[in-house]
Order: structure tokens, then sequence, then C-alpha cells
């Protein structure tokens, strides 16, 4: 049975303007997103691939807003999320989040993990503290972090400890669709197949959505439904995961499998 799709991308491109170090110089236009198109459905996974600089993190950023496009649109649910209500604005915050590659710099270093998951509710205004704390050590629990972390920092727990609380960052507002950008690549490998294993059990107990972007193809391979191949920012070849990884029709597909084992 098809699913829904909740989003669709049609035709985004993002250029960016470099302006000239020295003085005289020109500025230059990026163009780190070309023409891409494709669609995301609901509770599947679906991976990124490509060299650094291809673009994979500028289209995750486009996707939260925290890049505007310079053409093309992102539709969420059927709506332009670029042009939706105001009163349609905050429900579109908090149903799309974002996992980021670095834990730490993305978690405020003077908070405990309990203030730092409690202050988006605070802010949306929907809960009180007995049930915002009452949330977050349910998404504490959810994640698999210890009870205590509660009252830590996070330069008090581990490595994969403050991606969990990314994750449950991510989490706290109940997202349909999360943009995990190079989510585990910071993580050894045992840590690493932790987090992936989470990320897995949440998608089957919570049917989220996942827009994995990544350069390491087992890992891709390992939690991906389909998968999209970018290259110099545009899409060269998309596809089921399985299908893709046996039979590559790209040659710069076959060369990033290559590469990879």
């Amino acid at each position: 049975m098809q699913k829904n799709v909740i989003m669709s991308v049609d035709h985004l491109s993002k250029d960016f303007v470099i302006r000239g170090k020295k003085l005289g110089e020109k500025s230059k236009l990026l163009h780190a997103l070309s023409d891409v198109s494709f669609d995301i459905y609901e509770g599947e996974t679906l991976g990124i691939i490509g060299e650094s600089g291809c673009g994979k993190s500028t289209l995750g950023r486009c996707l939260v807003k925290l890049h505007k496009p310079s053409a093309g649109t992102i539709t969420y649910n059927g709506k332009d999320l670029w042009n939706l209500p105001v009163y349609e604005r905050e429900a579109a915050r908090r149903d799309i989040q974002m996992i980021f590659q670095d834990p730490y710099s993305s978690l405020n270093p003077s908070r405990t993990v309990g203030w730092i998951l409690s202050e988006p509710l605070k802010i949306y205004g929907k809960y009180d503290a007995r049930e915002r704390e009452r949330r977050v050590r349910e998404t504490i629990g959810l994640v698999g972090l210890p009870a205590e972390s509660y009252d830590m920092l996070p330069a008090h727990l581990s490595g994969g400890q403050r991606q969990r609380v990314s994750i449950a960052s991510a989490l706290i507002q109940k997202p349909a669709l999360i943009i995990a950008d190079e989510a585990v690549s910071a993580l050894d490998v045992t840590i690493q197949a932790q987090i992936l294993e989470l990320m897995a059990q949440l998608r089957r107990e919570l049917g989220i959505s996942y827009l994995f972007i990544s350069h390491d193809l087992n890992v891709v391979y390992q939690l991906c439904d389909r998968c999209m191949v970018m290259q110099a920012g545009r899409i060269v070849e998309q596809g089921p995961v399985e299908e893709l990884y046996d039979h590559p029709q790209q040659e710069y597909t076959r060369q990033l499998l290559a590469a990879a084992q």
C-alpha cells in the first residue's frame, strides 16, 4: 500500500554569495543546490549520501528553514513550507526537527539536560512546570539516558549520551519528521550502533520519518529504506537502498560504493 507523502521538494536551488576577501575582489555565486526534487514518505527513512561539500547539509538546513531556497518549493503535508499562514507556522516548526552532527556545540553547556529539554515546551507555553518535567523525564527514559542525567550538564556526559540528548531534544515536541545531519559520524563504532538502533526503534514505535544525511554508505544501508546520491548540489541517482547498492546506475555512485568497501 502506498504511504502518504509527508514532504515534497520540487526543483529546489540554493545559491550563496561569496564575497571577495581582498579589496576590489568581486563576489562569486556558489550554486550549493541545483534543481533538487524528491519526496519523503510517512514512516520511512530516506538517506542522502555524497562527498563533503556536495550540498547535503545545505539541503537539510533548507528543510528546517535555516536557509531560504533561491528557487523551488518545499511542500509539507500539501502546503508550501515557506508560505504557511501565521497560525500554522508554529505547528510546522514542532513537526520538523533536526539532529546536528556535533551534539556538544548544539547543546547549551551552561544548562542542565532537564532545562535544555524543557525550554522548547516552556516557549510554546502549552504545559505547566509539573507537566514539562514529566514530559522531559519520560523522553530521557525513551532515549535510554539514566534518570540522573536530568540534573547534569552536557560536559558531564559521554559523547554517546550527548547525542541521545540531541535526539531527545528533537523528540520532545513529538515531531513527524527528523532531519539527521551526520548524526553518528563523530561516535565510535559501538556507540554508533547503539544510536542507530535507537533511531530505528523510535521509528517503529512512534512512526517518525527521517531524512538521514551521511557520507557513510554502510550506515545508510543499515538504517534507510531509500537512498539518494548527491553530487555537486544535484541528485544524480535515487531508489530503494538495496537496489541502488546492488545495481548502481551512475559511475559516481559506483565510485562511492567502491571507496566504502
